[in-house]
């Protein structure tokens, strides 16, 4: 299937008429929203923040393992060499 420059460029006219709404730009935890859907959301951003978390670990072993130092890994985290290491070391 194929659609048309003209049809292409009426479809960008069209949504960039679309007014953006104030409420567009409230982030979704600021929105109203009942308890019971505001529960609800709970168990996937968990575990989106712990893949992330997990994520992040084997980018920093990543970098370890490239040669980089705990000084370097926190600068890039914005953090101090030593959070870095007490982070992402797994010594005690």
């Amino acid at each position: 299937m194929f659609i048309c420059n003209e049809c292409i460029d009426l479809a960008s006219q069209i949504i960039a008429a679309i007014p953006v709404s104030p409420q567009s730009r409230v982030a979704p935890w600021e929105r109203p929203a009942p308890l019971e859907e505001v529960l609800a959301k709970l168990p996937p951003v968990a575990a989106a923040e712990a893949h992330a978390g997990e994520n992040l670990h084997a980018w920093v072993t990543k970098a370890r393992s490239l040669g980089a130092t705990w000084a370097q890994i926190g600068t890039a985290l914005g953090m101090t060499r030593q959070s870095a290491w007490e982070r992402f070391s797994g010594e005690q």
